[in-house]
């Protein structure tokens, strides 16, 4: 059996340049189960069943323990849905991630304020820091662009980097502040922007500023605070496009996009970062094993940049 929580990624074989992505576990988070369009998962003391498109297999556990779920999702509509509560359950509770402390908080859009398969870029982010220290003791900084809940954002600035956090989001922007606090992180020791991101990101260029790393998480579709339109397909170039000019030159930088449930091959990824220039890429696939060891389930696609000294 895999240590509890373990979260991989990996990769096309068909790249050469690929690596494969494994990383430690945070107890707090289980796979418990899969299949059947749904997945079985625990955080912290609760099980939450909810809708996942990807798992196309039959499950591993008997329906019965998938019933006493504490909460389980009911699709509604296209656009969401309901928790149904076996009993009394909070409608949010706290939980450590990684040494970060955050609500979770179950929506009407069946997310909880958290990606767990996330970690396997959380600490990738944190080896990139540890490797830049030994280049240079100048502190770090980091753009964290459609942030959420800022589980990344709280980790990088546990970590003494000075980040800038950008969503459209107004309720993402209060969320993720309450997170931090709870973290106990200074209320100043994370830069809140509540707007655009491609907007942000070319305001940066024109300003002249810089960053050592950037992370980027986009939806398919979605709008700015001032109804801006996000089409991945359409505004994916020209955002990268920005984040190449606002990386450090004089140094070692880093660049991560990742996504799910888009239809584009990791190719393409590797593609557009290689215009970066000389550099390091790697691409490939975010993935969680379940408890048993025996399946991942696929949490979407992800390419690293890293520009050398």
């Amino acid at each position: 059996m895999r240590e509890e929580g373990t979260l991989f990624s990996f990769s096309l074989a068909i790249l050469p340049h690929v690596a494969a992505f494994a990383h430690p576990s945070f107890p707090t988070y289980q796979l418990l189960d899969s299949g059947d369009g749904e997945k079985l998962e625990r955080f912290g003391n609760n099980v939450l069943r909810r809708p996942d498109p990807q798992a196309l297999w039959r499950p591993r556990l008997d329906r019965k323990t998938w019933q006493v779920a504490d909460l389980s999702f009911v699709r509604e509509s296209d656009r969401g849905g309901r928790w149904q509560s076996r009993g009394n359950q909070p409608k949010s509770w706290q939980m450590e991630v990684l040494g970060a402390k955050i609500h979770i908080r179950p929506t009407p859009f069946k997310h909880v304020g958290l990606f767990p398969e996330q970690a396997a870029n959380w600490q990738w982010v944190e080896q990139q820091w540890r490797d830049q220290n030994e280049f240079s003791s100048t502190k770090k900084t980091l753009l964290n662009l459609f942030g959420y809940t800022g589980v990344a954002s709280i980790l990088a600035a546990q970590n003494g980097a000075e980040v800038t956090h950008v969503d459209a989001s107004k309720s993402s922007i209060t969320w993720a502040a309450e997170n931090a606090h709870l973290s106990g992180l200074d209320e100043r020791a994370i830069r809140w922007i509540c707007d655009d991101a491609a907007t942000f990101a070319a305001r940066e260029v024109r300003r002249g500023n810089r960053y050592d790393g950037i992370l980027l998480d986009p939806p398919h579709y979605g709008r700015g605070p001032k109804g801006e339109k996000w089409q991945f397909e359409d505004h994916i170039a020209p955002l990268l496009d920005s984040c190449r000019q606002l990386l450090n030159p004089d140094g070692p930088s880093f660049l991560i996009l990742s996504t799910y449930a888009i239809g584009y091959s990791p190719i393409a990824f590797e593609n557009m970062l290689r215009d970066f220039g000389s550099g390091q890429v790697e691409t490939g696939e975010l993935a969680l094993p379940e408890e048993s060891g025996e399946r991942l389930l696929p949490c979407g696609f992800c390419a690293r940049y890293v520009r050398g000294n």
